[in-house]
């Protein structure tokens, strides 16, 4: 078997220039990100002083939640900036794959604080102590009205980018915070029930163990490489094969995310005898992209006796 190799955007090769496989990360996330993180992290402290000083563990639960938040919208942000890199010689796939290492990193640190949150509230009701409602209440409604800041603007932005969706969950996560200390010092200054500060800290470790669960899970999916969830490689195979009357057959398929947004796909295509080589293709990346929105495929067409790879495929 003859085997011949080349790179083709839209059909016709061209060796004169780099591919880039990188997908293009927006100034807007990053910026989005950065703002939030300062945000959070000036606002950590007031709460960690209002916390101490009011002795409440729902707040000093918040303000330890917040600053692992500014810490992983640091990791975020800087996730943004280093994919902004160029593609380059040991790196053909550039440093966006760091997006996706930084999710990963913020779901696993969601577990560690909703532990540390349980552990702590169990202590505060063993041994209770006395807690400053008033105080309390001030911060906690100054977090609140914080947190939906950030939890806004972040919800405005990019909502597929799985770096983007960590950072959104850790805020969500203190918004939670904040509006249990809202409730528990209404209830401690309405009753003087203090148990309902601890208890309220575990409902929100319980509201951040399901969140971290669900991003540890999808980062965790594509650093794996698996199928992304909205490919379904066999309906892929079938709608090729009955769109076009050239293809004989698909097989070796394989498909993966360099993130979230980007998914990579391969596979081989075997074609009529009589069937245009450079037409098929055409015809081949044009379906994939309107049908199924991928816009970078690697296929490998065999014609006959003559194997012929074209790699990868882009929009016109």
């Amino acid at each position: 078997m003859v085997q011949t190799h080349s790179h083709s955007h839209g059909g016709h090769a061209d060796h004169s220039h780099s591919h880039d496989h990188a997908p293009t990360v927006t100034e807007d996330s990053e910026s989005r990100i950065f703002w939030i993180m300062c945000l959070t992290g000036t606002y950590m402290l007031a709460q960690i002083i209002g916390g101490l000083i009011s002795g409440s563990l729902a707040l000093i639960a918040d303000s330890g939640h917040m600053l692992s938040d500014t810490a992983a919208l640091g990791l975020a942000w800087f996730a943004f900036r280093l994919a902004s890199k160029p593609a380059d010689k040991k790196r053909s796939y550039g440093y966006h794959r760091f997006q996706i290492l930084a999710a990963f990193t913020n779901g696993v640190t969601l577990f560690f604080i909703a532990g540390w949150i349980v552990f702590e509230a169990i202590s505060r009701l063993i041994t209770p102590s006395d807690v400053l409602a008033g105080p309390m209440m001030t911060i906690a409604v100054g977090g609140f009205l914080i947190n939906l800041i950030s939890f806004y603007v972040l919800h405005r932005g990019d909502k597929d980018n799985v770096n983007m969706q960590g950072a959104l969950l850790h805020v969500l996560g203190d918004l939670f915070g904040s509006v249990a200390a809202i409730v528990a010092a209404g209830i401690i200054m309405v009753t003087g029930w203090t148990a309902a500060d601890p208890l309220l800290s575990m409902l929100v470790a319980v509201i951040i163990l399901k969140s971290a669960y669900g991003l540890v899970r999808r980062s965790g999916h594509i650093l794996l490489e698996g199928t992304p969830d909205h490919l379904d490689m066999p309906l892929i195979k079938d709608k090729l094969v009955a769109y076009l009357p050239e293809i004989v057959d698909v097989h070796h398929m394989h498909a993966w995310s360099l993130t979230a947004e980007k998914p990579v796909v391969t596979m081989h295509v075997r074609i009529q005898p009589d069937a245009d080589i450079e037409n098929t293709l055409k015809m081949i990346k044009a379906y994939l992209l309107a049908e199924f929105e991928i816009d970078h495929a690697t296929i490998q067409l065999e014609h006959g006796l003559i194997c012929v790879e074209k790699a990868p495929l882009k929009p016109a």
